[in-house]
Parts: structure tokens; C-alpha cells; sequence
């Protein structure tokens, strides 16, 4: 009964999601790319027998690509179906294939739209990257015999619970899973008692990217050549950029109104402050918000061979993050300052960036426990907190070195879940 509401649901919502649609892509024109294939309509040629890889997101394609990896090397013939579900994915997904290869939108979960999916491609296999569960996708490859895997699995515990209230719906979901591969232990605990059967835990797949060394060694040369030091506030969420910029104005006032100010204070004259939010609808608007804050900005953009001087920089570009990470002397680590989980810290680690987070980094909490206890990050309660402890830091040469090679410690340390993954994948496609 609950299954049959659902699909009803969900029939019912796709001219709300037309909609929707068409209001993203008047800022990210991706968005209006092949809408018709979200709903099951493909236009493309397909050839039967490729592995269908489904990577939601930018964070998630960029995993994907880590394990896409993996596989070629394993198998240098093998064929790829992508799947997506928002523009950025997308568009970090086309840089992934071969010829041979297909993409396309993962369809809404009707029913009919994912029988016509599969009845196109028809892919020998499946994987779902880190955390996308649809009930109906799910139980249609069950009924095509398509075996689907959850792969870098992960669930936070404000997921689980979720989970558990709608547990009509997931707990058939997880539990015909094919597979799940878990990140950590705690990972599958929480996902056995979603109803999934946890194959094994193989590690988180970005432990193993490699940062661009061309990017590392430009950031670098701009780093030693500005003469003051970077704190980048990094994958920024909405609310967080104006929680920093208010920091900056506040600090700014008690210098203006001779109040004197601690050590631990700063204007933006003291320290090149470099903002890189996480999405790129939101460029312009951060920008903007910094200008009304009476900042000078220039964006990643308008850059040429340098960086344009300014009070505050916007890194407006996407898949330059190691360029970033080693411009800055300090990060302040997006989404772990408002309730939304926290980015990708390991990136951080990886590209030897000293790293400040703030209390929510629940989906990454082991790997912020892990980088916090080894010395390679640390823990505020609050980004004007997070400002002071990144200033600290700049001002402490030997504690920010000290950071810095524990960083490439922690990164260098859990290495190795790519080819696990790639090999009981391929196994999993081969039965």
C-alpha cells in the first residue's frame, strides 16, 4: 500500500519538477540539458552491457572518477553508462568519458520512467555512489535482474533516522540491494539497521585522488608571492559567507573606533581572505554580498597569469579546489559551520592545507574525528571562533608545519579503497 501512495506521489510531482527545472536553469542553463531523459524519454542510441555508474552530484562524480579510475585499469575495454541528478555532476561527469561511454539523467522515480530506463540501456550492473536510495529504481532492478550496488556507502545518523520513520519505503530499498561496500564500521552499522546487508567495509574512495600537481605548484608560487597569508573560507553554504564577512566588518569597526583590537583579530588588509562557495549559482551573489560589505573583490575569473588584488578574493571556478587549498595557508572547512554535514575535508588534507572546522561534520565523522585527534585539523564551535583559531594559525609558523605534515599523513594513510571497490564491483557485474 505504502509503495503504491509513493509512486502516486511521485507521478503526481513531476510538473512541479518541470517547473523546478526550468526556474534552476535560468542560472545553470545544465539544468535544461535533455530534461526529457529525468522522465524516461531517451533519444541516444544505447548498446546493451555497459556498467551503469550513478554519481548524483559534483562530490559524488568527483568519487566516481576516483573509482571510474580504478576500474580502467582493471578492465581498459570496459563500457560506462553515467547517471546524474544536478548540472555540476553532470558537467564533471562528461570530463569522464570514453568512446563507447553513454550519459544521462537518472530518471524520477516513477514506476514507468525507471522501466524505460532500464529497458534502453540495459546495463549489466549497477552502482549508486555514497548515499541515492529510490524505492522503485530499486525494485526495477530487481525485476531486470540488474545487480545494484551502494558503493562508498555512507549514512549519517540524522539519515538513519530519517530512514527509520519512511522505513515502508527504505527498508525493502536497502535490503535488495545487490551490495553495499561501507566507508567505516559506524557507516555499516547505521546501514544494517536501515535493512541493508553490508557486503563489507572497503574505506572512503577520496582517500585515493591524486590533486593536480600543475595546480598545486601554481597555488603555491601565487601563495609565496602575495607577502600576506590566505585563509579561504572553503565549500562555503549559504549563511556561512555572511557569517564571515560579519566578522570582518565587526573587527573592522573596533579598529575604526580606536578600541584596539587582540592579535587574534583581523581586517581584510591583514590577511588575503579567499572565499570559494560550494555551488556555482551562488558566484555572483557572494560576490555581491562581499562588495555590500564594503570589501573590494575580484573573482577567480578575472584572473589572468596572477591573482587581481583585492580584499577579498571569489574563487568562482569549478574543479580548481587543489588550486585553491594550496593558495591558502588555512582553510575554514564549508557546510560544517551551519547544520548541513561539512564538505570534503579529505581534499584538504590531501593538497597539505592546515583545516579549521566548525561543529557539523556529520558527513564526514570519521574522517573529521580521525583528522582532528592526528593533529591535522581542529574543532571550533562557531566561525567567528573558526576566524580567530585560522588567524592563530597564520601567526604560528612551526604549529601551522606541524599541521601541514599531519596532514599528509592522514591523507597518505587510508589509501587503497578504489581498487578494493573496483574489484568486488567488477566481480558483481561478472555473475
Amino acid at each position: 500500500m505504502i509503495g503504491t501512495l509513493y509512486s502516486w506521489l511521485m507521478r503526481a510531482m513531476q510538473p512541479l519538477l518541470r517547473r523546478k527545472l526550468l526556474r534552476r536553469g535560468r542560472a545553470e542553463p545544465g539544468y535544461l540539458e535533455a530534461m526529457d531523459e529525468r522522465f524516461g524519454d531517451y533519444r541516444q542510441l544505447a548498446q546493451p552491457g555497459a556498467l551503469w555508474i550513478h554519481a548524483v552530484s559534483l562530490g559524488e562524480a568527483r568519487a566516481a572518477a576516483i573509482l571510474i579510475d580504478a576500474l580502467r585499469r582493471r578492465a581498459p575495454g570496459l563500457r560506462l553508462l553515467l547517471t546524474h541528478g544536478t548540472a555540476t555532476g553532470r558537467a564533471e561527469g562528461r570530463l569522464l568519458l570514453r568512446p563507447g561511454d553513454a550519459q544521462t539523467w537518472l530518471p524520477w522515480d516513477t514506476p514507468e520512467a525507471v522501466e524505460r530506463f532500464l529497458a534502453h540501456f540495459r546495463p549489466s550492473a549497477g552502482v549508486l555512489m555514497e548515499t541515492e536510495i529510490w524505492p522503485n529504481l530499486v525494485a526495477a532492478c530487481v525485476r531486470h535482474q540488474v545487480p545494484l550496488a551502494l558503493a562508498n556507502a555512507r549514512l549519517s545518523e540524522k539519515s538513519l533516522r530519517t530512514s527509520q520513520r519512511l522505513s515502508a519505503l527504505s527498508l525493502p530499498a536497502y535490503g535488495a540491494l545487490a551490495a553495499v561496500w561501507a566507508q567505516t564500521e559506524a557507516d555499516a552499522q547505521r546501514l544494517r539497521a536501515a535493512g541493508a546487508t553490508v557486503s563489507a567495509v572497503l574505506g572512503n574512495l577520496k582517500f585515493d585522488a591524486h590533486p593536480d600537481p600543475r595546480q598545486l605548484a601554481l597555488g603555491r608560487a601565487w601563495r609565496a608571492a602575495l607577502g600576506r597569508p590566505v585563509v579561504m573560507l572553503a565549500s562555503s553554504r549559504e549563511g556561512e559567507e555572511a557569517a564571515l564577512l560579519n566578522v570582518l566588518v565587526a573587527n573592522r569597526e573596533r579598529a575604526r573606533g580606536g578600541q584596539g583590537r587582540r592579535a587574534t583579530d583581523a581586517v581584510a588588509d591583514d590577511v588575503q581572505w579567499l572565499l570559494v562557495p560550494r555551488h556555482p549559482q551562488r558566484f555572483a551573489e557572494v560576490a555581491a554580498l562581499a562588495e555590500r560589505s564594503g570589501f573590494s573583490v575580484s573573482r577567480r575569473g578575472e584572473w589572468g597569469d596572477a591573482p587581481v588584488p583585492a580584499q577579498v578574493w571569489i574563487g568562482d571556478s569549478l574543479g580548481e579546489m587543489p588550486l585553491y587549498y594550496s593558495l591558502a595557508d588555512v582553510a575554514l572547512l564549508g557546510g560544517s559551520f551551519e547544520p548541513l554535514g561539512g564538505q570534503n575535508l579529505i581534499e584538504a588534507a590531501a593538497c597539505g592545507c592546515p583545516l579549521v572546522m566548525g561543529p557539523h561534520t556529520f558527513n564526514f565523522a570519521e574522517a573529521a574525528a580521525t583528522a582532528d585527534g592526528c593533529g591535522a585539523a581542529l574543532r571550533v564551535r562557531s566561525l567567528a571562533d573558526g576566524v580567530r583559531a585560522a588567524l592563530a594559525l597564520v601567526a604560528d609558523a612551526p604549529r601551522r608545519q606541524a599541521m601541514v605534515a599531519a596532514a599528509a599523513g592522514f591523507a597518505g594513510a587510508y589509501r587503497g579503497a578504489a581498487d578494493r571497490c573496483a574489484q568486488a564491483l567488477l566481480a558483481l557485474a561478472a555473475h
